[in-house]
C-alpha cells in the first residue's frame, strides 16, 4: 500500500501536467486567433471574434434559450455565452478584433490595466 505522502506528490505531478496542458491550448487557441485575424486583415476584412476567456477558443457560442438563459431571450438581460471546449458560461465575452482602435479604446485599455495593476 503506497503512503499518503506518495500519493499526494503522484497527484501533485498530474495536476501540474494538466495545467501545463490547459496552458498549451490556450497558447494553440490564442496563436490561432491572432493568425486568422490576420489573414483577415489581410483580405481587407475587419471584424470581432468572440473568444472564451478561460481557455482562448474562438468557439464561443451564445447559450440557447431552452438551456436556462430565457431571461435573455425575453430581452431582461444581457445574452449568456457558452464555450463548448471548456464548459465557461457567462454573460460577458471578451472579443478579439482586428480592427483599428480609436482614442476612446485605447483610454479604456489604459484605464483597465491601471485597476489590474492597484489590486494587491
Amino acid at each position: 500500500m503506497a503512503n499518503p505522502q506518495t500519493k499526494k506528490k503522484r497527484k501533485k505531478q498530474q495536476s501540474v501536467i494538466v495545467l501545463e496542458e490547459q496552458l498549451e491550448a490556450e497558447v494553440q487557441n490564442a496563436v490561432e486567433v491572432t493568425e486568422a485575424l490576420e489573414e483577415l486583415k489581410k483580405q481587407g476584412n475587419r471584424i470581432d471574434i468572440q473568444v472564451c476567456p478561460r481557455c482562448k477558443s474562438p468557439k464561443v457560442r451564445r447559450a440557447k434559450s431552452t438551456g436556462g438563459d430565457m431571461w435573455a431571450h425575453i430581452g431582461m438581460l444581457p445574452p449568456s455565452y457558452e464555450c463548448p471546449d471548456c464548459g465557461w458560461q457567462e454573460r460577458i465575452v471578451l472579443k478579439a478584433t482586428n480592427k483599428p482602435l480609436n482614442v476612446r479604446d485605447v483610454e479604456l485599455i489604459r484605464e483597465a490595466m491601471e485597476v489590474e495593476d492597484e489590486k494587491p
